[in-house]
């Protein structure tokens, strides 16, 4: 079982997540966070996170590589976020590419995973061929996301409708 959750920013869709993936019935459940501890802010939110999950997850933390990390994990895997996964690979050199090849791959999976992602196509479009580039590529990353996803749950106001 795949499932997504996708909305914009604190839209609720982490919250509707982790409940999903905690009522998939297995323990443990593990929570694979993709951000990077880049300066004392994301630090301290990170910190406060892993915290706050501590009890119902058991905490991985891998920025690039997701199929390393999970390949020989047999539990639930929620996996949050992926927009921030995406943004890492392009910060650290990969390829469009490359992000492409490795969600190919981690879809493959025969595993129970849930993923978050940012809508950030819902408004105009950039400025700056960077952000545009951003854009079409979380937007394709998306699509992909869920086209082979089982459910996918739209989130707005703290609201998840099921869409598929």
């Amino acid at each position: 079982m795949k499932a997504l959750f996708i909305g914009g920013v604190k839209s609720g869709k982490s919250r509707h997540a982790e409940s999903y993936t905690l009522k998939m019935h297995h323990n443990p459940v593990v929570y694979l966070a993709t951000s990077e501890p880049i300066d004392k802010e994301m630090r301290e939110r990170i910190l406060k996170h892993k915290e706050q999950r501590s009890e119902r997850f058991l905490n991985l933390e891998e920025p690039l590589n997701l199929v390393a990390a999970i390949e020989l994990v047999k539990a639930p895997i929620l996996i949050e976020c992926m927009t921030v996964w995406m943004n890492n690979m392009l910060y650290h050199g990969f390829s469009k590419e490359d992000i492409f090849t490795q969600l190919q791959r981690l879809l493959a999976l025969d595993k129970d995973m849930v993923f978050v992602q940012n809508d950030v196509g819902g408004g105009i479009i950039p400025d700056n061929a960077l952000a545009r580039e951003f854009v079409d590529i979380s937007g394709v990353v998306s699509q992909m996301l869920g086209s082979e996803c089982d459910e996918v749950y739209h989130c707005i106001a703290g609201i998840a409708t099921k869409i598929k």
